[in-house]
């Protein structure tokens, strides 16, 4: 009867070491595979570009890129829109597109960035920047200045040429107001800005790994 419990007490020791030692296994092979998928993704490219003046819309694109390079295996190029290549441009898997609030709209600047497109880099016929991603954001003076409205015809450029638009942020990217009581960018507008390229990230990623038909 000793011998008998003895050797029931001696399976069932060696039963849950065995167990254990399998559940270490898979939890160590499970957490090298998705490091070694990471690493083994490729990489996505995003171009963060901007126009800035008075140096808010540039602190905001700081941020983004922050974000943005929160990502695994993300490589991200900062310029402001005058810098800007044809190759900084067709080589990007994403292009997150940041003005400042003139009149309601973008500025001359980032309009004359996107007027660039087609008369200088020649994105038609081929339609060069079909299916990558995009987002923008903007800084305005006042809370009412016009900053939904700047996003929107960015937006709207980006899907002129058949691009997959974003928001992150906010309902259509990330904004921050600049004057008033508490005049700069504040903790939570840099937050949102960090968000905006963090999920432009993640979205690049989930189309670069599509299959293609």
């Amino acid at each position: 009867m000793a011998s008998f419990c003895t050797q029931r007490s001696f399976s069932n020791s060696s039963l849950f070491s065995l167990v254990m030692a399998l559940m270490l296994f898979t939890l160590s092979t499970g957490c090298a595979s998705r490091s070694w998928a990471d690493e083994a993704s490729p990489a996505v490219k995003i171009l963060v570009t901007y126009h800035s003046l008075a140096g808010n819309t540039e602190r905001m694109a700081e941020a983004v890129v922050e974000g943005a390079k929160s990502v695994p295996n993300t490589v991200v190029v900062l310029k402001r829109v005058g810098l800007v290549t044809a190759d900084d441009l067709f080589s990007s898997d994403a292009v997150i597109v940041g003005s400042p609030v003139y009149w309601s709209n973008m500025s001359g600047e980032v309009k004359t960035f996107f007027d660039n497109w087609q008369f200088k880099f020649g994105v038609f016929p081929e339609f060069k920047m079909k299916n990558k991603v995009g987002a923008a954001f903007a800084t305005g003076g006042q809370v009412s200045s016009g900053k939904e409205v700047t996003m929107l015809t960015i937006l709207a450029a980006m899907l002129g040429n058949q691009m997959i638009v974003v928001s992150g942020g906010g309902a259509f990217g990330a904004s921050a107001t600049t004057e008033g009581d508490s005049p700069g960018i504040d903790k939570k507008e840099l937050a949102d800005a960090r968000a905006l390229g963090q999920r432009v990230a993640d979205v690049a990623k989930l189309i670069s790994r599509a299959p293609s038909k």
